[in-house]
């Protein structure tokens, strides 16, 4: 092998992302993926799923409308990914431009003229005075373990030459289960990994993608100046047998939304959790008290009857930036070791771009020249 050799640590969506970008940019290039756990384990296992071609600032509306383009390809070359079209019906105390506001260019308001419905919107969801619902056009959801498991599965096997997902044949990626990074030692031209197993990986550049797992011994000192923080994320399963063609209905101006899940039986319901600086691998005791009851506060502005069905969920933590952009950013001075995430609970919604951000970081660096496969010492 004489293309570099990329080290990515963590087997989520996006390190999985960051690692079929580089493959497919650098067919020659040695890649493997590590992780603590398993792919898809982390935060990806716990995601909603829910995309909608929004976002808060220029920037993630871009990548917002790259990675809708992205997610449609990769569908149309794996019919069976599971990925669906959803509506969304956004509720809200303003006007259609209010509405609007935050749509990618991949987006758009259905029936501006008026109002989607004059109904309820959702099972049993009323409007309160004043509110509107709109239609917002070009939305999905996602399994996003399932999503990872075939992307993890495709970067495994080799490309064929003629495979419409690659444009030349490639080297398979590697991936190191359950193989823990204790130590990052960025040298002269090249990073050494120090792993859980005693051995030590020698790789050109190594891309940091550890979800919610800032405060890793092995880059927490590193990743320290970027002031990010761990909050929790809340969802409630309600027990309500949901229609295939339900919309999602997003909540506006309490940063919620309901998304039907016709696949598992049930609804679900994220809602902000304000719990800030949590530790990912002491969120094991489930939904406490307080969890349930933010969650019906919330609901119940829209359906009481909901409210008092929550009771039962999912719970997990994602790491979020001071400016609520994602971050891709090199760590060192020579841009040897990138990191690649802090998607402020929009993993999902932002992965692809996120991934295509760290290549073009890692393409900025590589030219300076490779060492070709990973070294084992």
């Amino acid at each position: 092998m004489t293309g570099p050799s990329i080290a990515v640590v963590g087997a989520g969506l996006i390190g999985c992302l960051v690692a079929r970008e580089v493959s497919a940019r650098h067919p020659d290039a040695s890649v493997i993926v590590l992780d603590r756990d398993c792919v898809g384990a982390g935060a990806s296992r716990r995601s909603a799923g829910l995309f909608l071609p929004r976002g808060a600032t220029p920037r993630t509306r871009r990548m917002s409308a790259y990675s809708q383009a992205y997610y449609a390809a990769l569908k149309a070359h794996w019919p069976r990914l599971p990925i669906r079209p959803v509506g969304a019906t956004v509720i809200t105390d303003g006007t259609a431009a209010d509405a609007a506001e935050g749509l990618s260019a991949a987006g758009y308001l259905a029936d501006v003229a008026a109002p989607a419905r004059t109904g309820p919107p959702g099972p049993g969801i009323r409007l309160a005075a004043g509110s509107q619902a709109w239609r917002i056009g070009g939305c999905h959801h996602a399994d996003v373990y399932g999503v990872t498991q075939c992307i993890a599965a495709e970067l495994r096997t080799r490309a064929r030459p003629g495979d419409p997902a690659a444009s030349e044949l490639r080297a398979p990626v590697r991936f190191a289960e359950s193989v823990a990074v204790t130590g990052l030692s960025p040298g002269r031209g090249s990073v050494t990994v120090r792993v859980s197993t005693g051995e030590r990986i020698v790789a050109d550049r190594v891309v940091l993608a550890p979800g919610p797992w800032l405060s890793g011994p092995a880059w927490g000192d590193l990743l320290a100046p970027a002031g990010l923080r761990v909050k929790k994320i809340v969802a409630m399963h309600l027990e309500q047998w949901p229609d295939p063609a339900d919309d999602a209905v997003i909540f506006e101006s309490d940063d919620a939304f309901l998304l039907p899940l016709p696949g598992r039986g049930h609804w679900l319901f994220s809602y902000t959790c304000q719990e800030w600086d949590v530790d990912p691998d002491a969120l094991t005791g489930g939904l406490s008290a307080a969890d349930v009851a933010a969650a019906r506060d919330c609901l119940r502005r829209y359906s009481p009857a909901l409210a008092a069905a929550c009771g039962a969920g999912r719970v997990f933590c994602d790491a979020y930036s001071p400016s609520r952009e994602p971050l891709v950013r090199a760590l060192d001075d020579a841009g040897r070791v990138v990191f690649a995430g802090a998607a402020n609970g929009s993993g999902y919604r932002l992965g692809p771009a996120i991934g295509a951000a760290a290549a073009d970081l890692l393409d900025l660096t590589l030219s300076e020249g490779a060492t070709g496969d990973h070294q084992y010492v």
